[in-house]
């Protein structure tokens, strides 16, 4: 189900939601680096998890702020999904360098970004925007934000570590799957847009 935006969207740039949203993708690039600090000797999962969790709470606020202080941007709209699919893009590079996640799965998602990336190409060339993140898209993407931290606490021993595991799973499980019916949803939209405007010439 699409969210529908009845709110008025602006040009505004310096908007709490959008400083935001540019403090979550200043953090992919700190993020990755404490992820991968293990593969060279380091350990920073902590810091890893306290990143990620401050990106779950700052991806939440923007999206909240923005609808409450009626400061949806086109600028924000853009912000929040890029910062999402990059800490996702980010944590699946970090998470399969360190054999946490098997490759299929790296593979099954990446698949699907590549579907929505050839999407979005195809609007474009029929000069529409991206399309909205759907309900659906956020749900998975929340799914996934939980099972990745979760499957980074998996990496060691104990009854934490095996609990983690077993929610970590859980969660990539049903992400991964509203993932790809969110973006089968995307494309369905492409599709109708497109299809329309050929009608239409």
């Amino acid at each position: 189900m699409e969210v529908q935006e009845t709110r008025v969207q602006t040009d505004r740039v310096l908007t709490i939601p959008n400083i935001l949203s540019m403090a979550r993708l200043v953090g992919v690039p700190l993020f990755l680096w404490l992820i991968l600090r293990p593969v060279f000797g380091g350990h920073s999962d902590g810091w890893a998890l306290l990143v990620l969790a401050l990106s779950g709470v700052s991806d939440y606020l923007d999206g909240k702020l923005a609808r409450r202080w009626n400061q949806i941007s086109n600028l924000g709209r853009l912000l929040d999904p890029a910062a999402d699919r990059l800490y996702i893009l980010s944590t699946l590079v970090g998470l399969t360098w360190r054999e946490i996640l098997p490759l299929w799965l790296t593979g099954i998602l990446l698949a699907r970004e590549l579907m929505l990336l050839v999407a979005v190409g195809i609007l474009r060339r029929h000069g529409y925007p991206p399309p909205q993140v759907n309900f659906l898209g956020k749900a998975a993407t929340f799914n996934l934000m939980y099972a990745f931290p979760l499957l980074l606490l998996s990496d060691g021993n104990g009854w934490l570590a095996s609990l983690a595991e077993v929610f970590g799973w859980a969660f990539a499980g049903w992400g991964t799957t509203l993932y790809w019916w969110a973006g089968i949803l995307y494309v369905v939209q492409v599709r109708r847009l497109v299809k329309a405007d050929t009608a239409a010439d």
